[in-house]
């Protein structure tokens, strides 16, 4: 039989092999996926959707089609943490951006906003969108190992349903096979770190809640069970999937045991032991252990393969980071297979995806773990690390509603540690400030210089490397961001009143280089008007200066005035970005 031919294979179809199947599609670029799986996650999974996550699904068409479908922000952030949802609440945290003043930043960061997304909603409008643009899918289809020469790689694959193997040949192969990537073994990716740190539980119920949530809205709903069988103190996660009747429950399990045995009436328990009522009714849906991972690769691709998603990055679900970094490793790729499959790139540009994925990944899987170590300092303030025995604990919680300076003192560190949970729920920065160093960019000599922390607070700058910053722009009835002017699988120059030789120059060197360069003035009588003030505010170039950006939206070059030769300029910055002699 001869093999299926296609130009990209992608093996797996959860966050990251969904959006690259989309967005090749999307670019026109012939892909096919297999999954050996006989259907899409059927458990919520991944969830928090953050706004760089929005970015990517507004320039693929596909942001109103989540927005419809999410919990959206005002629901997500009034997150307690409580000894049961019926108990006693121990302190309370604006989350997600939803504290007035996070909420502002949140707003004037981007045209979208950060929604609750469960996997088993997203990945459908992904997979669907793909299909529907191009995408030839193939279920119950598992990969069982590949080889590459100096043209393709040959990937075999057996069909689950016959029993029969057969050969599918691609140019090139994307791994977004999971957490236990066997592309990524069979590449012999590098990585640091070691999987099953602590062992998690999953169950998923139905339950109606309303009168223990609706008052404080949240995704998450943290809660402390001192004398639990986790150490003696269970820190519990209720997370709502569909307000206020679908639910999910994280819980712990001694990894040097044995999972627990997840029978119904085990999952029923721990419910009503987080819920604190045994008279609200719960149907269990499903229930499942996993494990807590700490690693991440060094290297991203081997020769003509390349690996996204959990497959290089595999970390607890803190901060929200898992399935939106996935999303972000498609866009970057996507848009570079796609050129040099055109041959208006030079392979070179493909290096750069490891480059500039390579330590977001390494970043993500940091924070994500440090994120669960910074839990300490609550039960710290609380009292719970100075002994074992639970009725102490108790006591030792119960002191802080006391008179007194040690009272007060213990009540002042749990505000803190408390408040200090913005590094897990509140870190903008860490998803905005993705900076990328590599060929792909041209440093301009300027260095980003945030005044205040990278990780909570995002930085809008032009800097090279950096996501071009959003900023509203009109042109007569309609307004549209600056990231609306970019996307779209092209290269975007942004100048102003005076740059109108760029018009030509870019017209000029796509024609040469064979990419689409889209010239936008901003400006009065230009294209769009600088409806605010905004964009002249964080250009950092002056009017006939010129920002570039690449397909994905980031800034590839900037230069502040008008060169002498702006084709010669531009030519030679392209032909940098696209790795062309």
């Amino acid at each position: 039989m001869p093999p299926v031919e296609t130009d990209v294979l992608v093996v797996g179809s959860g966050p990251a092999g969904g959006a690259a199947a989309l967005l090749l599609s999307t670019y026109g670029v012939p892909n096919v996926v297999v999954t050996k799986y006989s259907a899409l996650a059927d458990t919520p999974r991944a969830h928090i959707t953050n706004q760089r996550t929005m970015e990517v699904l507004r320039d693929a068409g596909l942001e109103e089609i989540v927005k419809a479908q999410a919990t959206p922000q005002h629901l997500m952030g009034d997150t307690p943490f409580c000894t049961s949802l019926a108990g006693e609440e121990l302190g309370r945290l604006h989350t997600w951006y939803t504290h007035p003043a996070r909420k502002a930043e949140h707003d004037l960061a981007s045209p979208t906003s950060i929604c609750d997304m469960p996997q088993h909603l997203m990945e459908p409008v992904l997979v669907n969108a793909a299909i529907a643009r191009g995408t030839r899918f193939r279920f119950d289809t598992e990969y069982v190992g590949l080889e590459q020469d100096a043209d393709g790689v040959t990937a075999t694959v057996r069909d689950r349903l016959r029993g029969d193997e057969y050969q599918i040949r691609a140019k090139y192969l994307i791994g977004a096979d999971g957490g236990r990537s066997q592309v990524a073994e069979d590449i012999g990716l590098p990585t640091v770190g070691q999987m099953g740190v602590a062992g998690s539980i999953n169950i998923v119920f139905e339950a109606d809640l309303t009168k223990y949530v609706a008052h404080r809205p949240s995704t998450l709903y943290w809660v402390l069970q001192t004398g639990s069988d986790v150490g003696g103190i269970g820190m519990g996660l209720v997370r709502c999937v569909r307000p206020w009747n679908e639910w999910l429950i994280v819980w712990g399990y001694d990894i040097n045991g044995e999972p627990p045995n997840l029978t119904e009436e085990y999952a029923r328990q721990i419910a009503h032991m987080l819920i604190g009522d045994d008279s609200v009714p719960v149907r269990i849906v499903s229930s499942s252990a996993w494990t807590v991972n700490h690693l991440y690769a060094e290297r991203y691709s081997s020769g003509r393969v390349f690996c996204a998603g959990d497959a290089v990055h595999r970390h607890p679900p803190s901060n929200g980071l898992g399935s939106n970094t996935s999303i972000q490793d498609a866009y970057n790729l996507a848009w570079k297979l796609r050129l040099v499959l055109s041959g208006a790139a030079g392979p070179g540009l493909l290096e750069t995806y490891d480059a500039e994925r390579a330590p977001i990944g390494k970043q993500i899987v940091d924070r994500a773990n440090q994120s669960i170590g910074d839990t300490r300092r609550i039960f710290d303030a609380l009292g719970l690390l100075s002994t074992d025995d639970p009725d102490q604990m108790q006591a030792n919680m119960a002191a802080r509603k006391n008179a007194g300076p040690d009272a007060e003192k213990q009540r002042q560190a749990l505000r803190e540690a408390v408040a200090f949970k913005d590094y897990e729920f509140n870190t903008h920065g860490v998803e905005l400030n993705q900076r990328y160093v590599s060929a792909a960019v041209v440093p301009d000599g300027s260095a980003v210089s945030n005044p205040r922390d990278d990780e909570l607070f995002h930085h809008a700058t032009t800097v090279p490397g950096a996501k071009v910053p959003h900023a509203w722009v009109g042109s007569g009835s309609a307004r549209r961001s600056t990231l609306d002017l970019g996307g779209q699988g092209r290269f975007t120059l942004l100048t102003g009143i005076g740059g109108e030789a760029w018009l030509d120059a870019a017209r000029a060197v796509g024609v040469a280089l064979g990419v689409e360069i889209a010239v936008v003035v901003i400006g009065p009588g230009g294209d769009y008007e600088d409806l605010y003030g905004d964009w002249a505010a964080v250009r950092g170039v002056g009017d006939t200066g010129a920002v570039l950006t690449r397909p994905d939206n980031y800034v590839a070059y900037r230069v502040g005035s008008l060169p002498d030769d702006p084709a010669a300029a531009l030519d030679a910055t392209m032909r940098r970005v696209l790795a062309r002699a």
